[in-house]
């Protein structure tokens, strides 16, 4: 499934179960806001020609939550100005940060990357080294994971799907948590 087809899947759910986090995607990004910043990889300009990030910050996807082309070449020069300052130490196998990395989401300076030499999904901590162990191939099967998660209720590297009172798409950690800042949460109903 490619990513258009996948970001579709889940406008579709959100627009029909969470329209609160639906209204905050933001619309495709334009020609001009994807030339602005870092040589972007096909498969990040597919995701961003979907949706250019969030307009505000909701709990869209789990791990991270996908940036804008501008934020993404933010991102990107920040960790580039900062690597030579972080020294990785054995057990780790990945550095800092790697220029072939592409930060398409993030999580509180946490950011889930591509590596554009491989297509794979992993994660780099903004005080830690890379780590694409609990990873995805690519893009694409990250993101038909979450929505086939949200069809089914299943999990993503163990977090799980959850609808607010207001309508909104939560993901937490663990099959069964039942409030969010003092709000109830409700497991998103299998569909299958």
């Amino acid at each position: 499934m490619s990513i258009t087809d996948s970001w579709s899947r889940l406008d579709g759910w959100l627009s029909q179960h969470a329209p609160a986090t639906y209204a905050v995607l933001a619309p495709p990004a334009t020609d001009a806001e994807l030339q602005a910043g870092v040589a972007l990889p096909p498969e990040v300009v597919e995701s961003l020609r979907c949706h250019n990030g969030l307009a505000e910050w909701a709990n869209l996807l789990p791990e991270a939550q996908p940036s804008t082309a501008a934020q993404i070449a933010e991102n990107w020069q920040l960790r580039i100005d900062l690597a030579d300052e972080f020294a990785v130490h054995p057990p780790a196998s990945e550095p800092y940060w790697h220029p072939a990395w592409i930060p398409w989401a993030d999580s509180d300076g946490d950011l889930q990357v591509i590596d554009v030499r491989t297509g794979r999904v992993g994660m780099a901590a903004h005080d830690g080294t890379g780590d694409f162990a609990d990873g995805w191939p690519d893009l694409a099967s990250y993101l038909v994971a979450v929505v086939d998660s949200l069809h089914t209720g299943a999990g993503v590297n163990g977090w799980y799907p959850y609808l607010t009172t207001h309508q909104e798409l939560w993901w937490d950690r663990g099959p069964d948590q039942r409030a969010v800042n003092d709000e109830p949460l409700v497991r998103v109903p299998s569909q299958t």
